[in-house]
């Protein structure tokens, strides 16, 4: 009962003193046709307007907040700081999806503030009155006597007390109902005049989490060409240095040692294949010529050394995430060793282009076609390279040819 009592108070002072600023927020809309109408006279409005809707801003923001409060939720802050130049300031006002909510909120505040303020204005005001007029009956003259309950008068001090504690109460308890449900009504329409919808708000997810993917693509990028350094120079220099030590000792052992040279040309045998494995390991992970000669470069030397006769058509990329040099490098090699083992390809043609923010890289040859991925055709690890860096990946190979890879990595960054 006590925090019902709380809401509505609550409620009152929230409504009462939304009314006089719903009223002041009329003068919002003449005031903005004013400041771009200006614009004709002289170019004041160029300056007038940007300022006049950074005030806006700040006026919906103060709105918002007690609405906020009122409600209980805690909402992120919507600044407007005005760059420098009159062109900035008017493409930063134009371009902010907060502007259309300010503005569509000053309407809707107009329209529900004035008469829920009113509403509350009427059954707190009507209680106040009657607390102070009633006892005071006496004042009003004879031929215009103080009214209760809309049209019964009052005469005496019974008739005070019985149709003031009536007045009181009846209008009270409206209060009592209908003030916090005005209240909760009027805020819950600010915040959602000025909150971004659900669609915006998937639009801004979207949005940050591809400035994020992108970052991590960096840093993975980064930590791909560490690792591959790190594996080039130190771990098979290392086992470089192990296999010519083994060499150099089974060439310095006698030939009647027996099990130690079985045991020495094992063990050199071994180290030469842990080489051969790690710079398999280091093509896939991040192939060197990547590092050397950038994406450009290795896929030219990579279709100059197919077994299969291959045209490149190549645009300026620019920059790329390492990952997704990286992939679109496997993608190329893939395809090309594919054409040249299984499809009895005499020619393929490469394609790499790059589309706002995505890397198209398509690879067609002139072979059987008939792809299928359970058959280990190497499909399936370009499929899973591809999904790993939210790509998309589209495989067309009716039987009798030709086949066509068209692959669509992100590249924003």
């Amino acid at each position: 009962m006590r925090e019902r009592w709380r809401k509505m108070w609550r409620g009152s002072r929230y409504l009462l003193l939304g009314l006089p600023t719903a009223m002041a927020t009329m003068m919002v809309p003449p005031l903005l046709a004013a400041a771009v109408l200006s614009t004709g006279l002289g170019g004041v409005g160029l300056v007038l307007f940007p300022r006049a809707m950074a005030g806006l801003r700040r006026w919906a923001e103060w709105h918002r907040r007690r609405a906020a409060a009122l409600l209980g939720r805690q909402v992120s802050a919507r600044p407007m700081t005005l760059g420098e130049g009159i062109r900035v300031r008017w493409r930063q006002v134009l371009d902010d999806p907060e502007t259309r909510r300010d503005v569509c909120w000053v309407f809707r505040h107009i329209v529900t503030g004035v008469p829920a303020g009113l509403a509350a204005l009427f059954c707190v005001g009507t209680v106040v009155f009657t607390v102070f007029a009633a006892p005071l009956w006496w004042l009003f003259p004879p031929d215009l006597p103080l009214r209760l309950l809309g049209v019964f008068p009052v005469t005496g001090w019974g008739s005070a007390l019985a149709l003031g504690l009536a007045q009181v109460g009846g209008f009270a308890a409206l209060a009592y109902w209908a003030v916090p449900r005005l209240a909760g009504f009027h805020a819950s329409r600010c915040l959602a005049a000025l909150e971004p919808s659900a669609e915006d708000q998937l639009a801004r997810r979207v949005g940050e989490l591809a400035e994020s993917r992108a970052g991590v693509l960096d840093a993975h990028g980064a930590e791909l060409r560490r690792i591959e350094r790190d594996l080039h120079d130190g771990t098979q220099a290392r086992l470089v240095a192990i296999a010519m030590r083994l060499g150099v000792a089974r060439e310095s052992l006698p030939d009647d040692t027996g099990d130690l040279a079985d045991l020495l040309r094992e063990a050199h045998e071994g180290a030469e294949e842990a080489m051969t494995e790690l710079r398999d390991v280091i093509r896939t992970m991040y192939p060197p010529i990547l590092a050397d000669r950038g994406l450009l470069g290795a896929l030219a030397a990579l279709t100059a050394r197919s077994g299969v006769h291959a045209e490149t058509d190549l645009d300026d990329l620019g920059h790329l995430p390492a990952a997704v040099e990286a992939a679109a490098y496997f993608v190329v090699a893939e395809s090309l060793t594919n054409a040249a083992k299984h499809s009895g390809a005499t020619q393929v043609r490469v394609r790499i282009t790059r589309e706002g923010g995505r890397l198209l890289v398509e690879v067609t040859d002139n072979g059987i076609g008939g792809v299928d991925e359970d058959r280990g055709t190497g499909i399936t690890g370009i499929r899973r390279r591809v999904a790993a860096l939210d790509g998309t990946m589209i495989v067309t190979s009716p039987p009798g040819g030709p086949t066509a890879i068209a692959v669509g990595l992100p590249c924003e960054s």
